[in-house]
């Protein structure tokens, strides 16, 4: 039996993994240059066409030859399990997501304010929470068709299920202030607001000014003076008891502006008979 001595080449397929900070040309232009990259074996397959038989050698031939081979292979594999890893995933800035929902109470505190935009009423409900912290909205439409009803009822209680996993009321205000779209004009029945460019734009314009004390998104000044509402830690048992059942958006924060002391005045119920 006949032994003979066959030259194999091998192909091997590598691929190398570089992070960009920004995806231009400027960047990609640079990436032959660089040697950061992570290199990974893909495929290692016999090349068919270029094997051939060399003819009889003697053992010791070939035992050099492997043993000049499998110093290069090992070169390879270290070469490729020491380079460092590189983190090809975007930075992503840290954010805190509140996966609680922070249900409204059975029995909760709002307000209704009714308007009108152009010749369509908007009836706006409030719901609070015990705080005083805003929980939820309805907006209701009364010369509106079925599909805008839908849409803005669902809209609204999206909007209600943001504020109870705790979106700030603030960036549901920046995002819809100053929105242009019909019914939009002249706003009548309410005193701190005289005009909206859309049904959405007086929505959040009359919240910031409720309940976020707002007063720059406001047309008309306010009639209560600027004087700052005292903490619970001064403030009477009267106070107290009229916070804790009193709409903070239907008095807008004024506490004390709008409440009158009658417990000094005494009514003489007697009849003259």
């Amino acid at each position: 039996m006949k032994k003979f001595v066959v030259e194999t080449y091998y192909t091997c397929t590598f691929k190398t993994v570089h992070a960009l900070d920004e995806l231009n040309d400027s960047e990609l232009s640079k990436i032959d240059s660089r040697t950061d990259g992570e290199v990974e074996v893909i495929e290692v397959k016999l090349n068919n066409r270029k094997t051939k038989k060399t003819g009889e050698k003697s053992k010791k031939e070939i035992l050099n030859k492997e043993s000049k081979i499998k110093p290069i292979i090992q070169n390879i594999s270290n070469t490729i399990s020491n380079k460092p890893k590189v983190n090809t995933e975007p930075n992503i800035k840290n954010k805190t997501y509140i996966k609680t929902r922070f249900k409204m109470p059975d029995r909760r505190k709002g307000y209704i304010q009714k308007v009108s935009i152009g010749e369509h009423k908007v009836y706006l409900h409030t719901g609070e929470y015990n705080d005083g912290r805003i929980g939820e909205i309805f907006i209701d439409t009364n010369k509106e068709g079925e599909l805008v009803k839908s849409l803005m009822n669902n809209f609204a209680i999206a909007i209600s299920l943001g504020l109870q996993y705790g979106v700030p009321l603030d960036e549901f205000v920046d995002a819809f202030i100053d929105t242009k779209f019909e019914p939009s004009g002249k706003v009548d029945g309410n005193d701190r607001i005289l005009s909206a460019t859309s049904i959405l734009d007086y929505v959040f314009r009359e919240l910031a000014i409720s309940y976020l004390g707002k007063e720059e998104l406001a047309h008309t000044p306010s009639i209560a003076s600027n004087v700052s509402i005292s903490n619970d830690q001064t403030d009477d048992k009267f106070l107290k008891i009229v916070k804790n059942i009193a709409s903070k958006g239907f008095v807008r924060s004024n506490y004390e502006e709008k409440l009158v002391d009658l417990s000094d005045i005494r009514i003489n119920l007697k009849s003259k008979n």
